[in-house]
């Protein structure tokens, strides 16, 4: 039994999916053409020959990722900070989406991929000011706790894969009311 024929745009976002789930595991340096071309059951060629190269799909997988962020904010309804702190809740639950900006941010020292994830991060900023109304220093602070926050479910600290607790992993999710993304 052959599979349904997807469109080339269905096609380019399996493969971004695959990037995003296989870079958010094992970083830029780390990932392969190849590893994002089996993950999406395709060849390494054609990953190629749809991106062009490894950092192209990277970039691509960043965008999905920052994508996902903005979506998720927009469709929480959110009219204040309080009810974004919800809707970014609710990402931490997708450790792919948020292990991709991760290794995003790491590899910003390069000048695209720096280019690049200073957009996602400039638009986020942008959105949670539109958003909310929240002042600059308000929406910068509400930024670094969802940076510090993506850097504790990397680490699997918190969210749905964390590992087993320490009591330090549970004074920091007290301090932030995450006892729930635990269970």
């Amino acid at each position: 039994m052959s599979r349904p024929r997807l469109s080339a745009a269905e096609r380019i976002e399996q493969i971004v999916c695959a990037a995003v789930d296989v870079f958010s595991t094992a970083g830029y340096a780390g990932t392969s053409t190849d590893d994002v071309a089996r993950a999406a059951g395709v060849s390494q060629p054609y990953v190629i020959r749809l991106f062009g190269s490894k950092q192209r799909l990277f970039l691509a997988g960043v965008e999905y990722a920052a994508r996902e962020v903005e979506r998720t904010f927009r469709e929480s309804g959110a009219t204040d900070l309080e009810g974004l702190g919800d809707a970014y809740n609710t990402l931490l639950g997708r450790y792919e989406v948020l292990g991709m900006l991760m290794h995003g941010f790491a590899a910003g020292s390069d000048r695209e991929i720096g280019e690049s994830v200073r957009g996602c991060l400039g638009r986020i900023y942008e959105l949670v000011r539109e958003l909310t109304g929240a002042e600059p220093r308000a929406a910068a602070d509400f930024l670094s706790t969802g940076i510090f926050l993506t850097v504790l479910a990397s680490m699997r600290v918190i969210g749905p894969e964390a590992v087993p607790r320490k009591p330090w992993m549970d004074e920091l999710a007290a301090a932030y009311k995450l006892g729930c993304v635990d269970e």
